[in-house]
């Protein structure tokens, strides 16, 4: 139950962060949230970005995230600079709810290892 509370509390500061720099107040979803990820891994932060692009950054931030728990695996950078990943296990079947728990889990490692939250 500790960890629980753990995950809980550090999304809470994740989303109060962000949602303090990049959404003028406004609570930030999990899908935003995501997408600012992208947009971070992606380095290209200064730009406008269009729909399928927002749709491609959402994907890699999803693969940033899962990388550490094994189902992608950074492959290269394209010529315009876009990471690509490839799968190396399948995600496994997951409820909503479970797929929602495993990306904050995965979004607080990763701002953990980024050192932006304690």
């Amino acid at each position: 139950m500790a960890r629980d509370k753990q995950l809980k509390e550090r999304w809470e500061q994740i989303v109060q962060k962000l949602s303090a720099q990049f959404a003028e107040g406004d609570v930030l979803e999990l899908d935003s949230i995501i997408y600012l990820i992208g947009v971070q891994e992606l380095g290209q932060l200064h730009r406008t970005f269009k729909k399928d692009e927002k749709v491609n950054l959402m994907h890699i931030a999803i693969c940033r995230l899962l990388e550490p728990y094994g189902y992608y695996e950074f492959d290269f950078f394209d010529d315009d600079g876009w990471p690509h990943y490839k799968v190396k296990e399948e995600l496994p079947v997951l409820k909503a709810g479970e797929q929602t728990v495993l990306m904050k889990e995965a979004i607080v490692q990763y701002f953990l290892e980024k050192e932006l939250i304690d």
